[in-house]
């Protein structure tokens, strides 16, 4: 799901639900490495989410009934490569990459989790906590969620929904990075960041971004290959 999260309360309205589709080749899991690709993006960053795991063929499941099609949940880190040209033509390239969707390490059936809806979600960057939100703070409950996709087209057995982030903290993944994922007991997701061109960032989270009174979404690239693109 697509900017499903009122941002700690701070959006006043909620925004249009929304979504995006991951390619197969971009699930890694635990231990595993998310590798930065050669492409002139202005920042890389690892979005924090809760991961529904579908459990039966959903095909215009109403929300009244769509908590029967979930078998479990996990953790799920979604990979971005942003500001990528052309302009308004984003979401596949920026999502889709290769390694750019980190699950596990387990899959935590529905009845071991009893209220999907409050869970805390907290991810560390090289033992620093970046992102701390809860799954309350959703624009769109897990059933709505369901009942959109689904709408559009049948999910199968074993399809992973994930139920968006909390931008906020969003903070720049870099060569080397160590980064861990928690989502209430689903255990910690453990994955390292490799970019062979070295590229930086100032290790700086959106909303501390937005405060310095700086430009722009996101702290700009201080170094390495197409740090002056956007200059």
């Amino acid at each position: 799901m697509a900017v499903n999260y009122l941002e700690d309360g701070t959006l006043s309205d909620r925004p249009p639900i929304n979504g995006f589709q991951k390619s197969p080749s971009s699930i890694i899991g635990y231990g595993d490495v998310m590798e930065l690709p050669d492409v002139p993006a202005t920042i890389f960053e690892g979005e924090a989410e809760l991961a529904v795991v579908i459990g039966r063929r959903a095909r215009n499941v109403p929300a009244s009934e769509a908590m029967d099609y979930v078998f479990g949940y996990t953790n799920l880190i979604d990979g971005s490569a942003r500001g990528l040209p052309p302009e308004k033509n984003a979401f596949y390239q920026m999502k889709s990459r290769d390694t750019f969707c980190a699950i596990g390490p387990y899959l935590v059936t529905a009845d071991e989790v009893n209220d999907p809806q409050n869970l805390a979600v907290r991810l560390w960057n090289n033992g620093q906590l970046m992102q701390d939100f809860n799954t309350d703070d959703m624009a769109y409950v897990i059933p709505k969620c369901i009942e959109f996709v689904s709408s559009l087209h049948t999910l199968e057995p074993g399809d992973i929904l994930a139920t968006g982030t909390n931008h906020r903290g969003l903070n720049p993944f870099m060569d080397g990075d160590a980064i861990e994922l928690e989502v209430g007991d689903l255990g910690r997701l453990r994955i390292t960041v490799s970019d062979e061109l070295k590229r930086t960032w100032a290790r700086q989270t959106r909303l501390e971004h937005s405060t310095s009174g700086l430009p722009g979404r996101a702290t700009p690239q201080i170094g390495g290959q197409y740090a002056d693109v956007g200059a």
